[in-house]
């Protein structure tokens, strides 16, 4: 079974996933084998590693053979840059900036890590991610000359979520941005959800359990944190509880978004 069919049975299965980021720049290799396999531990539905610029190939290929063997949950990379690849990941989020000012976030980085995907990473699966940025951005919408959707502006970010569908994109990811100030609104994920049915991922300022419970009960299909494992990670525990009591809710009430 591939990684896209596996993250989509256990939407099926729990209504939402949770996925936890771990950006290998910001802890030790030591430090990187704990933390994966405490949130495995946790009842986390994969782990995604990547989100900074500052990763060599070397030191990606390092931290995940740390884990290598250990892990039952699938290992996605979450690319910034096409230096951010390892064969021993199990799949990558091929990612498109689509509200980027810059052509290169939107189709140039990808064709050149096509070109490596086919030469170096036939391994690897590829899931195909529309990348939307929202209310503040965080450092990713810097770096990536991105043109930020209002939170408040629902209208625009259906019109993306639902372009992305049309283009054919595995998913849809909303993101705030790490260390936001508040995550994506829940009213923007169920309207987004009232016409796309694509599986949708919510990342960005998520630090509760009950912001948590709201997102995937207004439609989230998968709910991303990442700042919060380091800097306090029985609150995660708390968290991807959260994240599924939501999404089955949401399942049981028979509702989209």
């Amino acid at each position: 079974m591939g990684v896209k069919e596996h993250l989509l049975g256990r939407i099926s299965e729990v209504g939402t996933i949770h996925m936890t980021l771990l950006d290998p720049d910001k802890v030790s290799a030591r430090e990187f084998r704990e933390l994966a396999l405490m949130v495995q531990e946790y009842g986390t539905d994969a782990l995604m590693v990547g989100g900074s610029l500052g990763i060599s190939e070397s030191q990606l290929d390092e931290y995940l053979n740390m884990v290598k063997g250990s892990l039952k949950i699938p290992v996605i990379l979450f690319p910034g840059s096409v230096a951010n690849l390892s064969k021993h990941a199990d799949a990558v989020f091929f990612l498109s900036v689509l509200n980027s000012a810059d052509p290169y976030f939107i189709v140039g980085a990808q064709i050149q890590a096509s070109v490596l995907l086919i030469k170096r990473f036939r391994n690897l699966e590829p899931i195909s991610l529309a990348y939307i940025i929202i209310g503040d951005g965080g450092a990713v919408g810097y770096v990536s000359h991105a043109r930020p959707i209002p939170y408040d502006r629902d209208d625009i970010a259906l019109a993306y979520a639902y372009a992305a569908q049309l283009m054919g994109f595995d998913m849809i990811y909303l993101e705030a941005g790490s260390g936001a100030r508040e995550p994506v609104r829940p009213r923007m994920v169920s309207r987004v959800k009232s016409l796309v049915n694509k599986p949708l991922i919510i990342g960005g300022g998520i630090r509760d359990p009950q912001k948590a419970f709201e997102l995937a009960l207004s439609g989230a299909d998968a709910v991303v944190t990442g700042t919060i494992v380091e800097e306090d990670p029985e609150l995660l525990k708390d968290i991807i509880r959260s994240v599924h009591e939501g999404g089955l809710a949401r399942k049981n009430s028979g509702r989209r978004g």
